[in-house]
């Protein structure tokens, strides 16, 4: 099938390519083995700057809700609000697998008659739906009210949360 002069051109080729990837990490080892030098100062051969200089970590300053939602824009809100329209809707009257929550920021916790499928860890967490209530809810829903049933991560962004309360809170006039 093959003759002698193709298997030995196999062979070199192979014998080739073999000794080229020996060499290669003979050289890379070579290059970037770290001195073992005793009493040397050592450090790595590439270090990329981080920008961190080993000092202490900048301290996170917390906003206050009221400063961010009274700073909220209320344009953005239709934007954010596609994460919850799965399940609710703004329409009054118009329930999903949630309450509508047209009108929710000011209404009471529970208040929507016709949905009756509230889980009872709302009302022990709060009694009326303020935006510092809605705000902490929206955070961390599950944390927020522990029990509850609504299924969702939350909005980490506390400037998303404010601007989604503004728009809810601009439904009702």
């Amino acid at each position: 099938m093959f003759d002698t002069m193709t298997m030995t051109k196999l062979m070199g080729g192979f014998c080739g390519a073999f000794l080229i990837f020996l060499l290669g990490g003979f050289f890379a080892e070579f290059i970037y083995h770290e001195a073992e030098h005793k009493g040397d100062d050592h450090h790595q051969a590439y270090t990329i700057d981080t920008g961190d200089d080993g000092g202490e970590a900048e301290e996170v300053v917390e906003v206050a809700f009221a400063d961010v939602f009274a700073a909220a824009d209320p344009s953005e809100g239709p934007g954010l609000f596609r994460k919850c329209s799965a399940c609710h809707k703004v329409e009054d009257g118009a329930n999903g697998a949630g309450p509508h929550l047209f009108g929710v920021v000011g209404r009471e916790v529970g208040a929507v008659g016709d949905f009756g499928a509230y889980s009872g860890a709302l009302s022990e967490a709060a009694d009326v739906w303020t935006p510092e209530n809605l705000n902490a809810f929206l955070e961390n829903p599950k944390g927020y009210a522990s029990g509850t049933t609504m299924n969702f991560a939350g909005f980490k962004d506390i400037e998303d949360r404010a601007n989604i309360i503004a728009w809810l809170d601009s439904l009702d006039n």
